[in-house]
């Protein structure tokens, strides 16, 4: 009962610091909903379109101005017309467009005589999914004009169509997105990025809460309210932010999977399972932190850095499993890769918790930091041995 009684009198506390300098919590709440509606309106058309693609046709015939028209017709690219080689290579380094294709002169002579023609793409591959987009769109649509040229001239042999079309494309690809059948780039970078943005919040704000007491000198006075106990002090110093984390994490998944209406074919009780988990093993690696440095100053810009390596390893932009191999060991350090998991088993396969228990189980082992520095931080606060500045 007296460890109860000393939590909550922490617990009083730490509501009397937030009504008082309320910073923390107020960036908390807002950096999270200036996030949502950020990433939910900035990827609302799902795919991005109408990127400028630069043309220089130097050929003026009823081809090239078909492929013209048929880059121009797709959802993705919008053509921009150059007189010179020279004009749309200027425009590129500038950014102006992403990317640019050169049509030979005489190429529909040559397509008539039987002979290659080359057409010549140039992308700005620095702005990855403009470039990428941008070299898809030039790629395919080049490949059905093409097909249609070759088409023709098959059609004008004589030759029937079920021969011309096995001619043409020998294979035919049935293609299958799975999870995310529209190619959308809000569900694809969303289901993770604002996560990762909790997890780095959870994190910095930990930090900022106990070592806060170190900075102004209050420790002391904190842990003779905990009842002279370091665990009774994190605990209750943590409940009011553990509450908040875990009201803003559900939020999240609400307006993600409800709202937003987010491919989900598990159930969403795994999602919430998950956020709560990887909002516990954060707050666990930021007292970690704090303890293993308590100076406000240099752990806050250790947990800064430690939570944007979290999004380069979580796996959601290049597989964990095509890294090296010390890179895929030192990923599992970051829960964000275990949400990652957990995601990916239940709202993309539905696999159910037997799928996902490993990284679940991961995310607890997490808790077991604050065991490691739980003396150093301990004497830290007795002690006040360490810069404040």
């Amino acid at each position: 009962m007296a460890c109860f009684h000393s939590i909550k009198e922490v617990v009083s506390r730490e509501l009397g610091l937030i009504r008082k300098h309320p910073v923390c919590v107020s960036a908390t709440i807002g950096t999270m909903t200036f996030c949502m509606i950020f990433f939910l309106t900035f990827f609302k058309e799902g795919m991005p379109h109408d990127l400028p693609i630069g043309v220089v046709d130097s050929d003026r015939s009823s081809l090239s101005r078909n492929i013209v028209r048929q880059i121009d017709a797709t959802q993705i690219g919008k053509t921009v017309s150059f007189d010179s080689y020279r004009q749309a290579r200027e425009a590129l380094q500038k950014g102006e467009i992403n990317g640019f294709c050169v049509i030979p002169p005489g190429m529909y002579n040559d397509v008539l005589s039987g002979k290659q023609p080359v057409m010549t793409f140039y992308v700005n591959s620095l702005y990855f999914v403009g470039g990428a987009l941008a070299y898809k769109d030039l790629l395919t649509m080049t490949n059905l004009t093409a097909g249609g040229v070759q088409r023709e001239l098959l059609l004008a042999k004589g030759m029937d169509i079920q021969t011309m079309t096995g001619l043409i494309q020998p294979i035919a690809i049935d293609t299958h997105q799975i999870g995310n059948a529209g190619t959308d780039y809000g569900v694809y970078l969303t289901n993770v990025l604002l996560p990762g943005m909790l997890e780095m919040t959870v994190i910095l704000a930990t930090v900022f809460a106990i070592g806060s007491e170190l900075k102004n000198g209050t420790s002391r006075a904190a842990l003779e309210t905990a009842g002279g106990s370091i665990g009774t002090l994190i605990v209750g110093k943590l409940f009011p932010y553990t509450v908040l984390f875990t009201a803003i994490g559900l939020t999240s998944d609400m307006v993600m999977y409800g709202l937003a209406g987010f491919p989900l074919a598990g159930q969403i009780w795994g999602i919430f399972l998950g956020t709560f988990a990887m909002i516990l093993a954060s707050e666990a690696v930021g007292i970690f932190i704090i303890g293993m440095l308590p100076v406000l100053r240099l752990a806050t810009s250790i947990a800064a850095l430690y939570s944007v390596l979290g999004f380069s390893l979580a796996g959601f932009t290049f597989p964990v499993e095509a890294m090296p191999p010390y890179i895929q060991g030192l990923a599992a350090a970051f829960p964000l890769r275990h949400y990652y998991e957990i995601y990916v088993q239940e709202a993309i396969f539905a696999r159910g918790f037997g799928a996902w228990s490993g990284d679940m189980g991961a995310m607890m082992i997490f808790l077991l930091l604050p065991a490691i520095v739980y003396e150093r931080l301990e004497s830290a606060y007795r002690l006040q041995n360490f810069p404040k500045k």
